[in-house]
């Protein structure tokens, strides 16, 4: 098993627990990602929790950035979406077809054209002389793109007026830009708008419409610049070369900077509002995405073509550090160290017999020091054998059979030494349910279990001691439709014993539940599976399923992955080249286990938008 400690973020720094009748504030400390044991925790009086007033809505590092960056930083998700949409991901792979290109570059002509307007409206409305000049200069680009594009335009023989006619998801936006560069902003009103100063804030409103479309075009840009190289012809170099261009990138530099600058003056309320139309216009850019009439078909989301009747869609998952902030052993650790009787005079009668608070912190400590250097051991022992030329599966599963070994002898060594004796099971519930998880990992699981067309399974398999945590974890976010996988405490009298059913410790486990679980579905349906993980311990499951993505930045895995030919390759840059190869083929025969390369992907969002699409 892994041992991780815990951090003060990772559960609501107040519990009261059983056995106390105080409240009690958690610390913890982290240590390297292979730990999985409690060595010493921060005092709790340095934990104690902030007052409401005291949280600031951003981030105490972000305090001196713009409230263009804190948007862009907010909202990133809805970037990752866009970049996942079926017409990115074809526009990037050079398969997507001219007709759908002529008919997006005809609708954004009705962007363009509504872009200039509104800098003509915030122009008018700025009180700063600077700003005008600045406003004015982003005008005069936009109108000199509408030209390029209406010369490509007539170049096609595309007549504007009677091939270009808006469709609803143009509208949306050109109407939504329109409305705000006009003062019909929701929560403001127009009698406040009056005097020069307060018309100044309406620049800044527009500014805050058209400053994500500006920036979320330059990012997709720097994308895919990448599928530009090695590729002697691209159909579309010249849109991309437009986006990542020095031109285009100041371009939105500037308008970030013009709203940063405009924005200094304004109240948190009206700051608020900013956030608000900064959300909505990315949200409006997605739809018009997506809005985009395909012909060809898309590799994604790959949930798109999914027929419950005909296919069986199955989300594996590990739970420490891939779905959690840190590790479940830090909390059941904790848990142990802060409900165990300080002296022999606080032993409670009539109950299983428990070390003192002192003595289990010095023995998490040495269990903790063990584990690490014999982990250390193992991994470096892995690597002493010859590296493989390609992608070796075999050999890397014998070699994590002498890993699985030393996990399992660890977990002996635990539970002979006591430390999870006594441990109540409504603590743990309770740390279950204020513990952290991912950011857009609940989400993720809770949009598959709704989507009642999709009738996917979603298994978790972890090394966690104790199932009935990541059961209370889960729960709390109304995700009860999932199968745990997990080893699980013995409890007398809801108190833990000390002993550990144990189903789910190694590597080795985890494939076996993993396979056992596959062969139990029927074989009247086409199976696709996804196993999202993170660590050495779940290689084998990455290696099997049809879609193996790695979350996280663990370098034990990736260095014990590369010694055995295993490939690693960024989530989208896989996705693109699947679309390249398989443009015109049955899609799915396109994602299959025991390839050898693994996906790497740097958020949940990035996994959602991949299966499930926005």
């Amino acid at each position: 098993m892994r041992f991780l400690l815990l951090s003060p973020l990772l559960v609501n720094p107040v519990i009261k627990f059983s056995n106390s009748n105080a409240l009690l504030g958690l610390g913890f400390q982290l240590y390297p990602r292979h730990s999985r044991y409690l060595r010493s925790p921060i005092t709790m009086a340095s934990a104690k929790p902030k007052p409401a007033a005291a949280v600031n809505k951003f981030p105490v590092e972000e305090e001196c950035v713009g409230i263009a960056r804190k948007c862009w930083i907010k909202f990133k998700r809805e970037s990752t979406f866009a970049l996942y949409t079926p017409f990115v991901v074809s526009l990037a792979s050079g398969t997507l077809n001219l007709d759908t290109f002529r008919h997006y570059i005809a609708q954004d002509v009705h962007f363009l054209k509504s872009f200039a307007q509104a800098y003509e409206a915030a122009e008018e409305c700025t009180d700063d002389d600077d700003a005008k000049v600045g406003i004015s200069e982003l005008r005069k680009n936009v109108i000199e793109e509408l030209k390029m594009h209406d010369s490509v335009l007539k170049e096609w023989g595309i007549d504007l007026v009677k091939e270009c006619t808006l469709n609803p998801a143009t509208a949306k936006y050109t109407d939504f830009l329109s409305a705000t560069a006009s003062g019909k902003v929701e929560g403001v009103k127009a009698a406040k708008l009056a005097t020069p100063f307060e018309r100044t804030k309406l620049a800044a409103y527009a500014l805050g419409a058209m400053t994500p479309c500006m920036r979320l075009y330059a990012y997709i840009g720097k994308e895919l610049q990448a599928f530009l190289e090695g590729e002697k012809i691209h159909p579309y170099k010249k849109w991309i070369d437009s986006y990542t261009s020095e031109g285009f990138q100041a371009s939105a530099l500037q308008t970030e900077d013009l709203l940063d600058k405009l924005s200094v003056p304004l109240t948190g309320e009206e700051l608020d509002i900013i956030e608000k139309l900064y959300h909505q216009a990315m949200k409006l850019e997605i739809g018009f995405f997506l809005a985009q009439p395909l012909i060809q078909k898309a590799v994604i989301p790959l949930s798109k073509d999914h027929n419950p009747a005909e296919h069986r869609l199955t989300i594996f998952s590990d739970f420490d550090l891939t779905c959690t902030v840190v590790d479940s052993s830090a909390i059941l650790a904790e848990i142990a160290i802060i409900t165990a009787p300080r002296s022999d005079q606080n032993r409670p009668e009539n109950q299983i017999a428990r070390m003192l608070s002192a003595d289990l912190r010095n023995t998490w400590g040495d269990l903790s020091k063990q584990y690490t250097e014999e982990y250390e051991q193992c991994i470096e022992k892995m690597l002493l054998i010859e590296k493989a030329e390609k992608f070796d599966y075999e050999r890397l599963h014998k070699t994590l059979e002498e890993l699985s070994d030393f996990e399992k002898r660890a977990n002996t060594r635990v539970t002979e030494s006591g430390v999870l004796k006594g441990l109540n099971l409504e603590d743990i519930k309770r740390a279950g349910q204020r513990l952290i998880l991912q950011d857009g990992c609940t989400n993720f699981f809770q949009s598959i279990i709704r989507n009642e067309n999709l009738n996917a399974d979603i298994h978790v398999l972890s090394y966690c001691w104790c199932g009935d945590l990541i059961r209370s974890s889960f729960s709390s976010g109304g995700i009860d439709a999932l199968n745990v996988h997990a080893n699980e405490f013995i409890f007398q009298e809801s108190l833990s014993t000390g002993e550990i059913v144990k189903k789910v410790e190694s590597p080795i486990d985890k494939v076996q539940a993993f396979s056992k679980i596959r062969m139990n579905c029927s074989n009247d349906k086409k199976d696709l599976t996804v196993y999202i993980g993170d660590s050495v311990g779940d290689l084998l499951c990455l290696l099997e399923a049809d879609v193996g993505i790695v979350l996280g930045t663990s370098s034990s895995l990736r260095t014990v992955g590369n010694h055995f030919g295993v490939s690693f390759v960024p989530l989208f840059a896989g996705v693109v080249q699947k679309q390249k190869m398989c443009a015109g083929v049955d899609l799915s025969s396109c994602w299959k286990g025991l390839s050898g390369v693994l996906y790497t992907a740097s958020s949940w969002a990035e996994i959602h938008a991949f299966v499930l699409g926005s």
